[in-house]
């Protein structure tokens, strides 16, 4: 099967711009209204690979994707980190006086919402995509509204931008999960392991999994609790570690499953950061 990329959003999104980046400009694109469908298009065979955000450098981790890697059955082939640069556009001849509604996905919003304290008058609404937006304001001329976008949704759909790089913090980026289903990094190539532990309720059980991280020479560069729904006030750990020999990692994931209640690994992969 040809090489298919399903992405959250459309063209133009951010999602496209790091499937183009990580595989090829030209990649074909199958376009997701939200992650559980893009999830479904990658589990169905529809698409071969997929682009999930998984945090962001400002609002933190989205929890809600972290549950459906746990829930589905689906690899983390590689990472990608981008440079979230947002821009405020509109129908051409527009200024932002004219502007009385903003429509952007809640994540960008969040990341802007320090611009708009200038401007009291304008609107700030929720909407499923940052270039589906882009796109409705052309194809339906909508004056008067303006999105949250990225400057290539500006120019796929011929849009004006009002103000460039309005994101709070001007540093801001998004960390992406490269997803398949059957695993393509080689052992002798992974250097970073995405890893979901759970642990006896008792004291010192997870420090006894960091510790043995520790022991192996594994570099902890992120962890994240979740609840365990059908377990209350329980939680899993996402975890993820970087390592320069694979032989370290390997025998740490010998003793972690010995050590952990439950332990899965979500991906190996190259460290890119």
């Amino acid at each position: 099967m040809p090489m298919k990329i399903a992405i959250q959003g459309i063209k133009g999104s951010f999602h496209h711009k790091v499937a183009q980046e990580f595989f090829t400009p030209d990649v074909t694109v199958t376009e997701c209204a939200s992650f559980p469908i893009l999830i479904d298009a990658l589990l169905s065979g529809k698409s071969t690979d997929a682009v999930m955000a998984i945090e962001n450098s400002i609002a933190g981790a989205i929890l809600s994707n972290y549950a459906l890697l746990d829930q589905y059955d689906v690899n983390i082939e590689g990472e990608f980190y981008l440079s979230i640069q947002h821009n405020l556009m509109a129908l051409e001849g527009q200024s932002i006086k004219d502007i009385k509604e903003v429509w952007s996905h809640p994540m960008a919003i969040l990341q802007c919402r320090e611009f708009f304290k200038d401007y009291p008058q304008i609107k700030l609404v929720e909407d499923i995509d940052t270039a589906d937006v882009a796109r409705r304001i052309q194809e339906n001329q909508l004056e008067g509204i303006a999105a949250i976008a990225s400057e290539a949704a500006a120019q796929i759909y011929e849009l004006e931008i009002l103000a460039s790089s309005i994101q709070t913090i001007k540093d801001n980026a998004t960390r992406f999960f490269i997803l398949n289903t059957n695993g393509k990094v080689e052992h002798t190539e992974a250097t970073k392991a995405s890893l979901r532990i759970t642990t006896d309720h008792n004291r010192g059980s997870l420090a006894a999994v960091l510790n043995v991280l520790s022991d192996c020479k594994l570099n902890l560069t992120k962890i994240q609790s979740m609840p365990i729904i059908q377990r209350p006030w329980e939680y899993a750990f996402f975890i993820d570690v970087t390592f320069d020999n694979y032989k370290d990692y390997a025998k740490a994931k010998k003793v972690m499953h010995i050590l952990a209640k439950d332990f899965k690994v979500l991906g190996e992969y190259k460290n890119t950061k």
